[in-house]
């Protein structure tokens, strides 16, 4: 059998798989060149010791390292945030001086939200940003509400949430209005907007995304 494996393939056959069948001395050049090549730094005996009764691989293939499987964080949950209270505001941050930079933050990013502000400006494309705009850091007046104790309540908006807006008074006050069966005017250079709050019952990230109607929901 050995012999049978180390026999040279006759001609006819080479020639049909594309196979050249090397000499003797050829393939012992071959073989101890591999040798030294893959054992560096170790003689021609050595090699031969270490090789000895031991099977020569011609191929090298790297083992693939396993992928571990990590864990992502994992944010807080709804009853988490509840517990830890992150998004109430504490009392010695509740000062309307406080959100003024941020009220003028938020000036300045409607005038750019709506090319600027001018009284030849088309009030429906107005009307259409300003439906997807964010409003943290807006003096919002309650215009109408069914809750007349609402009514009058001016301040900066701090929070919006899906049902509720909660602005800072200037008398340093936390206010929570509910958005449903209230309207909200707004003012920015001399344009005066009502927002229905049942339009807005979103979050304004939700909002940003939505399609509304052009009737019955921002007059200006």
């Amino acid at each position: 059998m050995e012999r049978l494996v180390q026999a040279s393939l006759p001609p006819d056959q080479g020639h049909i798989l594309g196979i050249v069948s090397q000499s003797d001395k050829q393939a012992e050049m071959f073989t101890n060149g591999f040798l030294k090549n893959s054992l560096p730094g170790m003689s021609k005996k050595e090699i031969g010791d270490f090789m000895l009764r031991k099977a020569v691989v011609l191929k090298y293939a790297k083992k693939e390292k396993k992928k571990k499987n990590k864990k992502r964080a994992k944010g807080l949950n709804a009853k988490q945030r509840r517990e830890m209270k992150v998004f109430q505001l504490k009392p010695e941050h509740q000062k309307y001086e406080l959100f003024l930079p941020l009220h003028e933050l938020w000036e300045q990013y409607i005038r750019d939200l709506c090319n600027g502000l001018k009284p030849e400006s088309n009030p429906q494309t107005i009307q259409q940003r300003l439906l997807k705009a964010d409003f943290h850091g807006a003096i919002l007046t309650v215009a109408r509400s069914k809750c007349p104790s609402y009514v009058g309540t001016t301040g900066i908006l701090v929070q919006e949430m899906k049902h509720v807006f909660k602005i800072i008074t200037k008398e340093d006050k936390l206010k929570v209005i509910p958005k449903r069966n209230s309207v909200f005017a707004v003012e920015i250079d001399g344009f005066v907007s009502h927002i229905y709050g049942s339009k807005f019952e979103l979050r304004s990230s939700e909002r940003s995304a939505k399609k509304f109607k052009v009737k019955g929901t921002i007059d200006l």
